[in-house]
């Protein structure tokens, strides 16, 4: 079943097409990664999905919905999360604290219910704290949980800014370079995380990333793209050992 339909998508910048008639599907329960050298309109593409761009034509289809003409915040509450290349934390705030802010991202406030504090404002917020340490205790970060984010390393940040997409309980994870600055170790704890995060928590991946040992040991399917347009789709190897693609990366 497709959780995610992409139709004719693309996105003009002037006269620049960033996106080009674009098409792919993302099915539930699977990895899927977009591939491509530097410019090729990948996160273009991620943003077109969570509605930071207009697109400049075709479709986006979430769960049977038609996402035209909503806002970046109902996308989120609708199920689909997403992580940036450039980490997007608050820096002068702790681990927890960055964590139930993305707990808020399912939250239907009311400001009357709010201002007076009602017992429906304080389970609510029980709750919120538990799918907190939930998401701590599976990514390990129990040491971290009080600390302040500026003081972190990078590495542990990156996991951080995965677990605040987490607590906003996704059926579709946006990870927009997941290993992006990492060491080989920490890539490493990266694919398995995204291996658990599909496998123990039942969450669909699609996914941005150069790194292609992890591509390969994570992706079920793999779509490659340059100057925004398709060029071929496939398995990890499949696509790895298209000649455009090489091309793509290496040259003619």
């Amino acid at each position: 079943m497709d959780l995610l339909r992409v139709e004719h998508l693309s996105k003009r910048f002037g006269g620049l097409a960033a996106v080009d008639d674009v098409s792919f599907s993302v099915r539930e329960g699977e990895v899927f990664t977009l591939i491509g050298p530097n410019g090729a309109g990948k996160t273009t593409i991620f943003n077109l999905l969570s509605l930071i761009y207009p697109a400049s034509g075709g479709r986006i289809e979430f769960r049977g919905e038609d996402l035209a003409g909503l806002a970046p915040d109902k996308v989120a509450a609708r199920g689909l999360g997403r992580t940036f290349q450039n980490i997007e934390l608050f820096e002068h705030a702790t681990v927890l604290q960055n964590l139930l802010i993305g707990c808020h991202a399912q939250a239907r406030v009311h400001f009357i219910a709010e201002m007076l504090g009602l017992p429906s404002v304080r389970r609510r917020e029980v709750e919120h704290r538990k799918r907190a340490e939930r998401v701590i205790d599976f990514l390990d970060l129990q040491v971290h949980r009080d600390s302040m984010v500026a003081g972190l390393p990078y590495g542990v940040r990156k996991v951080v800014e995965l677990a605040r997409a987490l607590c906003a309980q996704p059926r579709l994870l946006l990870l927009d370079e997941p290993s992006s600055g990492l060491n080989v170790e920490e890539t490493d704890d990266m694919a398995y995380w995204i291996q658990d995060i599909r496998n123990e928590l039942g969450v669909t991946v699609l996914m941005v990333e150069h790194d292609m040992s992890l591509v390969s040991r994570v992706s079920d399917r793999v779509l490659a793209l340059n100057y925004g347009k398709v060029i071929t789709e496939g398995t990890s190897a499949e696509v790895q050992s298209h000649p455009d693609v090489i091309a793509a990366y290496l040259g003619d």
